[in-house]
Formats: structure tokens, C-alpha cells, sequence
């Protein structure tokens, strides 16, 4: 469960020039956080503390590397930038979390509080595309559905309106889709995943699953602490 403690925070929108540097042996993606070509959002720690103070990581930095260059108060981050074709649509590029802080629900917590942030930023729909059914099922959660659709990376593209939940996120078929398409494409999944995946559709001879409940949203902020929709709505190409 995520804590009441935490700070959701925006660096900047995208175009800006945000950057991060997050410690790349606690963050998958952390080398796209030092560029500022997208926009990037956080969720920290209420008081700047050390996001897990008693975290060890297995290896080394390097000389060259100085440790307090690192933003150490954050808990998951993501990246986003107008879609290339539709500046009305946004896009999440990443979502990191903590190595040591998985499992709390932190990653749906900030995509929840992220969308929010662009609904009041004037965008229309958020997407994002997705390589793994945990966080396709994650993503079911903040109030993304299946497009029916995949990029050329092999990722299944999710959509959401920025301001509610897709019409059609309760839809059992097409959340059985997409997760179906995670079981069928590669015969060597890990034992976890597959069991995952057989849980959800019912391969072991019990009732498939229905898209989980959505997340609460998040309350409403302050009309004086709304983004001004000029700063994020943009012709970047993001590639």
C-alpha cells in the first residue's frame, strides 16, 4: 500500500529540458531520466529522505561515477511527451520503480497521479505500450484498456481519456486479449509469468478473470496549481 508520505512531484513538461540522474543499479531505465527532451514525473519521499536508506546494491560504482549526484529521494518515475501524430494524445514512455520498492503499488500510484496531471494539462487521452502482462494488468488498474493494437517493438498499446477511465476497461474480452497475447507469443515465459497468465484466463480450468477494480483517483488539485496547457502541448517528436 502506498503511504500517505509521498510526494508527487512534476520536473517539467515535455521540451523543458527536465532531467534526472537516478541510480541506475535501483532504476530500469534510468539512462532515458538524463535527457531532456520528454517530460518527467515523481513520486519521492515526503521529506526528501533517502528512499530506502538501508537499500545495498549488489554492485559498484564506478570511480568516475560521484554517488551524490544521484536523486536519492525518489520512489518511481515516468516519462512522457505528445504523441509524434496526435498532440492531443499523450504518451508515457517509462515507468520505473525502485528495485527495492516493488511489490507497494507505487507504480500504479504515480501513472494515476501522472494522468491526472494531464487532464488538467489540456491533453485528451494518454497511451502507453507494454512488454509484460504484470504491468498490462497494472496499467488495468489506473484505467487503460487494450487497443487491439501493438507497436513494432511487440509492446500492446493501452489508452485511457485523460479525464476517466476507457469505456471500455470492463470489457472481460478484450482484457483476456491482450493477456492471451502475452501467453501465445513465446513458449519460454517464465514459471511466475505463467502462472500469472493461466490464473488470469482460467487455463487450469477455473473462471477466467475480469479487469481488476480501478484505483480511486486521485483528489482534486487546486485550479491555481494547475499546468498551463501551453507548456506541455507540443510538436516534439519524442523518437
Amino acid at each position: 500500500m502506498v503511504s500517505d508520505r509521498t510526494a508527487f512531484t512534476v520536473a517539467g513538461a515535455a521540451g523543458e529540458g527536465a532531467t534526472c540522474r537516478l541510480d541506475y543499479r535501483a532504476f530500469a531505465y534510468a539512462g532515458k531520466f538524463v535527457v531532456g527532451d520528454t517530460g518527467k514525473a515523481f513520486l519521492r519521499t515526503g521529506d526528501g529522505s533517502d528512499a530506502v536508506p538501508e537499500w545495498e546494491p549488489d554492485e559498484s560504482l564506478p570511480e568516475t561515477v560521484d554517488p551524490d549526484a544521484f536523486e536519492t529521494d525518489v520512489l518511481a518515475a515516468v516519462s512522457f511527451s505528445p504523441d509524434r501524430t496526435d498532440p492531443s494524445c499523450c504518451r508515457l514512455r517509462y515507468v520505473t520503480v525502485h528495485v527495492a520498492r516493488r511489490g507497494e503499488g507505487l507504480g500504479p500510484e504515480l501513472v494515476r497521479r501522472t494522468v491526472s496531471w494531464l487532464a488538467d494539462a489540456g491533453y485528451e487521452r494518454v497511451r502507453i505500450a507494454v512488454n509484460n502482462p504484470f504491468a498490462y494488468d497494472a496499467l488495468y488498474k489506473c484505467g487503460f484498456a487494450y487497443t487491439g493494437q501493438q507497436t513494432g517493438l511487440a509492446e500492446l498499446e493501452l489508452e485511457r481519456p485523460a479525464d476517466a477511465p476507457a469505456p471500455t476497461r470492463a470489457d472481460a474480452e478484450r482484457y483476456r486479449a491482450g493477456l492471451a497475447v502475452f501467453r501465445d507469443r513465446d513458449d519460454d515465459l517464465p514459471e511466475a509469468v505463467r502462472r500469472f497468465l493461466a490464473d488470469r484466463l482460467g487455463d487450469g480450468g477455473d473462471d477466467p478473470a475480469d479487469p481488476p477494480d480501478p484505483l480511486d483517483p486521485p483528489a482534486s488539485p487546486d485550479p491555481a496549481d494547475a499546468p498551463d496547457p501551453r507548456n506541455t502541448l507540443t510538436d516534439e517528436d519524442p523518437s
